[in-house]
């Protein structure tokens, strides 16, 4: 009988908003024939990633397609792991012989080391392989010091004591993700100068080992020769690498302080919106907003996703004649007053 050698995963992490889905994307539309299995674990009530990824033409039909993408609708892969990432990893290691790669996108909010470390377990460790962890960064966001509480007094005083950096439980995450990572991509970096980027290069840089390369992106396009075949083994060498919540329990981290909800609009004008979300993110504790929207008199959907006051919108597909023409959306951040901030969008758009 021919041994079948261990399938390759690629790990796709990062901050909310750093562009996971657009590198899954870009990657699932340059397969080249590859036999692709996706997991997407998706944080808040609704399976937008998801959907995007749904999009993507892989050379196959509707069904198939649906096939291959698994939500984990729980937040955070390192408190869900044992209930919902074995089952799915089990049924993809039955049929690792149909598969070429296996790409999962962690959410925003995760931390990817206890991911790596399912990896060792028998059943999976036999099968197996993560090929690579890499790390998304949205360049402009630490070009702002978003991951620090007070970056101007962070960035001249690092030096003296580099604990200030970890005030701020975002940037402990961010700095955790960094740690488990065997490539880092900053993205976006067609928004920045050469002398910022430059700048972003080199904090990011400090929390790596040499040996992890750091490549830029605009929009996730990089090639995959770049992205799979990195032959990292990951898993084997993954305890080693230390991160701020080694010893902690897993119902225990920072994801707890995070919430996320979704509110219900109709059809709302899109200049509309989008002055009533920055006005929300002035006011409340919000970190990323995602979500589809029905724009009066479009025959399309429109996507919008942001982070912080900066926002991303398109026309992603036509609506169905099944569907409800209605917008919804996700709010993720800490500690919201969901009623309050629903209250605030229907009065200004409805």
């Amino acid at each position: 009988m021919k041994t079948l050698a261990k399938l390759p995963v690629t790990i796709v992490t990062g901050f909310l908003g750093a562009g996971k889905t657009t590198l899954l994307r870009h990657m699932l539309d340059n397969a080249e024939g590859r036999r692709i299995a996706v997991i997407v674990n998706e944080f808040g009530e609704l399976g937008i990633d998801g959907d995007i990824l749904k999009q993507c033409s892989i050379g196959c039909s509707e069904e198939e397609a649906l096939g291959r993408v698994f939500e984990l609708a729980n937040g955070c892969l390192c408190c869900t792991v044992q209930e919902e990432f074995f089952p799915v990893m089990r049924e993809l290691v039955a049929r690792r012989g149909d598969l070429d790669q296996i790409l999962i996108e962690t959410s925003g909010l995760a931390l990817p080391k206890p991911l790596v470390q399912a990896f060792q377990w028998p059943e999976i460790r036999n099968a197996c392989t993560v090929d690579a962890v890499i790390t998304v960064v949205d360049s402009p966001a630490v070009a702002a010091g978003t991951f620090a509480a007070h970056p101007e007094q962070v960035d001249e005083q690092r030096k003296q004591d580099p604990n200030l950096d970890h005030e701020s439980p975002l940037h402990e995450l961010f700095e955790d993700q960094l740690a488990s990572a065997d490539l880092v991509v900053l993205n976006k970096a067609d928004l920045l100068d050469a002398d910022t980027l430059a700048r972003v290069r080199a904090e990011v840089a400090e929390e790596l080992p040499p040996a992890v390369k750091i490549v830029e992106a605009n929009s996730g396009q990089l090639p995959l020769s770049v992205l799979l075949g990195l032959n990292a083994e990951a898993e084997l060498h993954i305890d080693s690498r230390p991160t701020h919540h080694d010893h902690e329990g897993h119902e225990d981290h920072d994801h707890d302080e995070f919430d996320s909800f979704h509110v219900d609009l109709p059809e709302v004008e899109e200049r509309a919106l989008l002055d009533a979300l920055n006005a929300l993110v002035e006011r409340h504790a919000v970190l990323r907003i995602k979500g589809f929207v029905a724009v009066p008199g479009k025959p399309m959907r429109l996507l919008v996703q942001g982070v912080g006051k900066r926002f991303d919108k398109h026309f992603d597909r036509a609506w169905r004649s099944d569907e409800t023409r209605s917008t919804r959306l996700v709010v993720i951040g800490q500690e919201l007053d969901q009623a309050t901030i629903a209250n605030e969008l229907r009065t200004a758009l409805v």
